[in-house]
């Protein structure tokens, strides 16, 4: 099937008005104006997910890139997928299962979207097994990197063989299929080899699977120096050691994705051990994709798909090599700087740099925070000496009181939750709020939890229902004055390893109001009651489509008072309805937007007499594009936002979000500076047209991220001197 073009979607929609139209105070021809329900103009969330990991894909085919940095890109694109096969596709599929035709704004129904998820899928997958082996791999052996199989080791054939016998051999389990002994369960993500044997006594064959058993030691096994085969290839060379006294017919790979999705009861007298519980049941969820190597025996290829009961549509053929996020092992090996980006070094931010006064070197963020609000861009700004050096500055300080903090995501390697542990050590008042439903996190989260707990601090699970994204802290210290709050509200979750991969913005305020705010939505969280609007933060579910919504339609009156406007967005994904139905209303008034959507984008631009003036960008390269950012111009008036929220029903109904403002003059300069660079990209960016086709510009003079590199060595040259 073929998307429609855009005068085919126009003509396609019903119109419920036509006549002369006025733009900008000129007189348009009659036109048909569909009506803004119209599933013509909405692009399929799903699909348009997998557009955004094509433009991965690109990448990892782009030999302007250095070879190892495409290597990444070929292992992100495999555990991109992973991940929508056990969330997205796996939603899709209970639709299916129950009966229910839930349709999307796009019209497409569940069965429909299978069939077009499976064969767009199959496309990529070819591509990218293409573009590993007869590209990236190629190459990675003419610099001395060489991923081989057991036939082309004759060198390395005595130490294979001792490798197996001694760290491989003895953690295999083989498990045979046959009378008495059904086929095991496998296991999420696991990469397996299914074995056809020939018993020469009984004069039968008889089927066996052996896990490969990645998960405790490396997927490709260095034989020498930059010289690795797969594991899988090193126990297939020694299946007659597995099973003595039989034949090996044949074998081939597979692995099984399942669903990983769960629901936790609100009703959960004990939220801990309910989601600890469904973490057990996870592992048992329903298959949802079946992966075969592509030249696997049909006969051994349907018992398998018997056995995991599937259907055809969900079983992909898969050239080369299984399971390909695990390249990340090859992408570090040791060395090879030539074949890599410059690595890049977070800056700490000028506000932040120790001053004369400072004890130990150590900055005063206080101090900073008084003198004026302070914006940090990640990873171009330190994490370490913005986020966790507020944080360990709170729990050293006598006069503070308080430190709350939301935890949605965070790492083994952040020192945000040990500094609240010694904060409530020393008697201070430390709350964390954490997400124990953060998917793929849960195990993290509870661990912390208990951790909190077992020295005093209040530890809360949030508001039954709702997931709290918000990303918050709160300290509140003793001062002279009275009591003062320090605020920190950032786009991106408090996590060390993430802050030098996404790129994200936090602000830092001291702001009376906001701070008051931020005080009385921590209050709700921990206590009782529901969000109620406040004048500066918006927060969801409730009061944040709304206010965003009344932002266009203020912004919609300027335009036609003959003010100068202008609405940019930046976000990760646009999906709600009714926020792109109102930005269709903005458009057909002749407001000009610039959407900055780094993944899922369910709105059409360029269609006539409904999206005319929205420009709709992408921008995918070396860090991921994580912030939201929400502008709107109207003559002098001017509104900046940043939180946490991308516009999507699940974000705005069943999630706590927070989106602060954003009113210092400087800072909103330095916002408006970000967007204009990511908007005039032409290296790494993709723009969206009416045909709804992903183009990448062409240029390669604008590159968002190398620029803001090099703007942060101008700033903080410029600061020190």
């Amino acid at each position: 099937m073929t998307d429609p073009t855009s005068s085919q979607l126009a003509a396609a929609a019903p119109a419920v008005d036509a006549g002369m139209l006025e733009r900008d105070g000129h007189a348009l021809d009659a036109v048909a104006i569909p009506r803004l329900a119209d599933p013509t103009l909405y692009i399929n969330r799903e699909l348009s997910w997998l557009d955004f990991n094509d433009r991965v894909l690109q990448l990892a085919e782009d030999e302007s890139l250095p070879l190892l940095e495409r290597l990444k890109f070929l292992a992100i694109f495999v555990t991109n997928l992973d991940e929508f096969f056990m969330i997205r596709v796996a939603g899709v599929h209970d639709q299916v299962d129950a009966r229910i035709d839930a349709r999307g704004p796009d019209g497409l129904s569940p069965t429909d979207a299978l069939e077009r998820i499976a064969a767009t899928v199959r496309a990529q997958d070819r591509r990218h097994a293409r573009q590993f082996a007869d590209v990236v791999k190629p190459e990675l052996a003419a610099h001395g990197i060489r991923i081989i199989g057991c036939e082309e080791s004759d060198a390395e054939a005595s130490e294979m063989s001792r490798r197996f016998r001694e760290q491989i051999f003895p953690v295999l389990t083989p498990l045979a299929v046959g009378p008495g002994r059904p086929f095991p369960y496998i296991s999420n993500l696991s990469l397996s080899l299914i074995v056809r044997l020939h018993d020469p006594d009984l004069d039968h064959d008889v089927y066996a699977r052996v896990k490969v058993p990645k998960e405790v030691l490396p997927r490709f096994v260095e034989i020498s120096k930059d010289t690795f085969i797969p594991l899988e290839d090193v126990i297939a060379q020694h299946l007659d050691t597995l099973f003595p006294g039989l034949q090996i017919v044949s074998y081939d790979l597979f692995r099984v994705t399942r669903d990983a999705d769960f629901e936790v009861s609100d009703e959960a007298d004990d939220l801990l051990q309910a989601v600890e519980a469904e973490l057990r049941r996870r592992r048992f969820g329903e298959v949802v994709r079946l992966e075969v190597g592509a030249g696997m025996d049909p006969a051994m290829r349907s018992k398998l798909i018997d056995w995991l009961g599937v259907s055809e549509l969900q079983v992909y053929d898969v050239d080369g090599l299984l399971d390909l996020g695990d390249l990340w092992q090859i992408a570090g090996v040791e060395g090879h700087p030539e074949l890599r980006q410059a690595p890049w070094t977070p800056l700490t931010h000028p506000a932040f740099l120790p001053g004369p006064g400072d004890h130990d070197e150590q900055p005063d963020v206080f101090a900073a925070m008084r003198a004026a609000d302070v914006l940090v861009h990640y990873p171009y700004y330190s994490f370490a000496t913005s986020i966790e050096r507020f944080v360990k500055q709170a729990a050293d300080d006598p006069n503070v009181l308080a430190i709350k903090m939301t935890v949605y995501r965070t790492s083994d390697d952040s020192a945000l939750v040990p500094s609240l542990i010694e904060a409530a050590e020393k008697g201070k008042q430390a709350v964390c709020l954490v997400e124990l439903k953060a998917r793929f996190d849960e195990r993290q989260n509870i661990r912390w939890s208990r951790d909190l707990e077992e020295v005093g601090a209040h530890v809360v699970y949030g508001i039954p229902g709702l997931k709290t994204h918000a990303k918050a802290i709160l300290v509140v210290r003793r001062e002279r004055e009275g009591v003062r709050h320090y605020v920190l509200i950032a786009t991106g979750n408090f996590h060390a390893k993430n802050a030098r991969l996404y790129e994200d913005f936090a602000l830092f305020t001291t702001d009376r109001e906001l701070g008051q705010e931020v005080a009385n939505l921590f209050n709700t969280l921990t206590g009782y009651g529901h969000p109620e609007r406040q004048r500066k933060v918006l927060v969801a579910p409730g009061s944040m489509r709304e206010p965003l919504i009344e932002e266009i339609e203020a912004t919609i009156a300027a335009h036609e008072a003959g003010e100068p406007t202008r609405i940019v967005m930046k976000m990760n994904s646009l999906v709600d309805r009714r926020c792109i139905e109102a930005l269709y209303r903005a458009s057909q008034a002749g407001v000009p937007i610039e959407l900055n959507v780094r993944g899922i984008c369910c709105l059409t631009p360029g269609l006539e007499g409904v999206s005319e003036t929205i420009e709709v960008v992408s921008v995918v390269g070396r860090f991921l594009e994580h912030s939201r950012i929400y502008v709107f111009h109207r003559g002098d008036e001017h509104s900046y936002y940043i939180g946490s929220a991308d516009l999507m029903p699940r974000n705005l109904d069943t999630r706590v979000e927070l989106l602060t403002p954003v009113d210092d003059p400087e800072l909103r300069a330095e916002l408006d500076d970000t967007l204009e660079r990511c908007l005039a990209d032409d290296t790494f960016c993709w723009e969206l047209g009416p045909d709804r086709h992903w183009t990448r510009r062409e240029g390669g003079t604008r590159a968002v991220h190398r620029e803001l590199m090099e703007r942060t060595l101008a700033q903080v040259s410029a600061a020190t001197g």
